[in-house]
């Protein structure tokens, strides 16, 4: 048995804006991926997923939920015999490892799914994206749908609002210059801590004006950017995120590229954002010219994303 491949997710912008529903931009990024598999001998790695998709199961049994069912009988068959997710999606690097675990398992045992090959409305994302949620709940504590749903679908996902979602197009990658890149911390990063500290923030009246008027501003301007494929402007206002989110997000950023963080945005070689919920993982970054973002970066790994 070998299920079909979901891939790892890249939200460009949105992280804990879309939780309080400012807009989001997330697409598939097709470097890592994961397929449900059987083996008869499971060890190392293939017997921890077995055995967490053992645990997961005993919390799909449970879920009551007017949107969706699971054919039960068989998951639990086929992890009785061997199943596992077979993953090259690194976890905890915010770029959607349960997410596409969890889609996997939609697709394969969902009583009555809705498909990609369907007319996609906006009720149907919807109902995947909360039902994407319920089911990724067991991994984080509170999910939001996105991941599962963009490696779900495989394409990129336009967030207007919590109620507001569709696929969208982005513009073809050109043989330019400037890029999207990943920087790894060499960190894992835990997706319920960070969120705990954004919600404990989010009680604070300042943080919750910074985030409505200067924030989510920026992000929806990153994002109307990217979509039109306004260069100029894009890097104008990524470094404005860059540095809201290094004022006000302090503690997702991991202590030993603080300083990374500021020489870009004191030098205009990159500008960094956080990718996912932080903590560690991936730090996404944006150049206007890639060459010299790697040589002033030369000391780290980077990872090219999407070129301008």
């Amino acid at each position: 048995m070998k299920g079909p491949l979901f891939y790892a997710k890249i939200l460009l912008f949105g992280e804990y804006g879309i939780i309080k529903d400012s807009k989001g931009l997330a697409i598939p990024f097709n470097s890592y991926k994961g397929a449900l598999k059987s083996a008869k001998n499971l060890t190392g790695e293939a017997k921890k997923s077995n055995e967490s998709l053992a645990n997961f199961y005993n919390y799909l049994v449970n879920l009551s939920s007017d949107e969706v069912s699971f054919d039960v009988e068989s998951l639990k068959n086929d992890i009785d015999n061997g199943m596992y997710f077979d993953s090259s999606i690194p976890q905890g690097y915010g770029v959607g490892s349960s997410g596409a675990l969890v889609a996997s398992i939609y697709d394969k045992y969902a009583n009555n799914k809705i498909t990609v090959l369907e007319n996609l409305t906006r009720d149907k994302l919807l109902t995947l994206k909360q039902t994407f949620s319920l089911m990724e709940s067991f991994f984080h504590g509170k999910s939001s749908g996105l991941d599962p749903l963009n490696s779900y679908l495989s394409l990129p996902i336009l967030i207007n609002s919590k109620e507001n979602i569709e696929a969208t197009g982005i513009p073809s990658q050109k043989e330019g210059k400037g890029a999207v890149f990943l920087l790894d911390s060499e960190q894992i990063g835990e997706t319920e801590p960070m969120v705990n500290i954004f919600m404990n923030k989010m009680k604070n009246e300042g943080f919750r004006k910074m985030l409505s008027e200067e924030f989510s501003i920026h992000t929806d301007a990153c994002i109307d950017d990217f979509l039109q494929g306004n260069i100029k402007s894009l890097f104008g206002n990524v470094k404005k995120l860059s540095k809201v989110v290094f004022t006000n997000f302090k503690p997702m950023i991991p202590t030993a590229f603080h300083r990374v963080w500021e020489k870009g945005i004191q030098t205009n070689d990159y500008y960094l954002k956080l990718c996912g919920s932080g903590g560690g993982g991936y730090i996404l970054g944006f150049t206007k010219d890639f060459e010299k973002a790697k040589s002033s970066l030369k000391d780290y790994k980077l990872e090219l994303v999407y070129r301008f």
